[in-house]
Order: structure tokens, then C-alpha cells, then sequence
């Protein structure tokens, strides 16, 4: 584990120091999650391949929801 300290700026940026960001491959232009659990921030880098599960999950769902015969009332409204 690596540990560094930065310093958030003005406008509440970060910089991740260049030895970090060599060692796990984080290049201009990749996205990063930034996930908070009270007062504590991980940063992850993801893919956007990473929520195709999610993804297919939404879609699920939302096409059961629009599917409903039950709701084919308000089609005519």
C-alpha cells in the first residue's frame, strides 16, 4: 500500500502524484468513481465496461416496468 498526502485545492481539486498514477496505469482522460463512506474517499479507476452488469440490470427491470399490461390503461390517455 502506498500512502501520500495532497492537498485539495480552491476549487476542491486533487492531484494524484505521478508514481501512483504509473503504478496503476491511470492515463489523461480515464475516468475514475469516487465513492464516499462517511468521512472516508476511495478513488477507483473503472472502465466503462465495469457497470455492464448494472447496466443490463436497469434495462431489465425497466422494460418489466413499461411491459405491465396493467399500466397499458394510460396508453389511450
Amino acid at each position: 500500500m502506498e500512502t501520500k498526502i495532497i492537498k485539495v485545492s480552491d476549487k476542491g481539486q486533487v492531484s494524484i502524484p505521478i508514481e501512483i498514477r504509473k503504478s496503476i496505469g491511470i492515463n489523461i482522460g480515464d475516468e475514475l468513481i469516487v465513492i464516499r463512506a462517511g468521512d472516508t474517499l476511495c478513488l477507483k479507476k473503472i472502465k466503462k465496461d465495469d457497470f455492464s452488469d448494472m447496466l443490463k440490470h436497469s434495462e431489465d427491470i425497466a422494460r418489466k416496468l413499461w411491459d405491465n399490461k396493467e399500466d397499458e390503461i394510460w396508453d389511450s390517455v
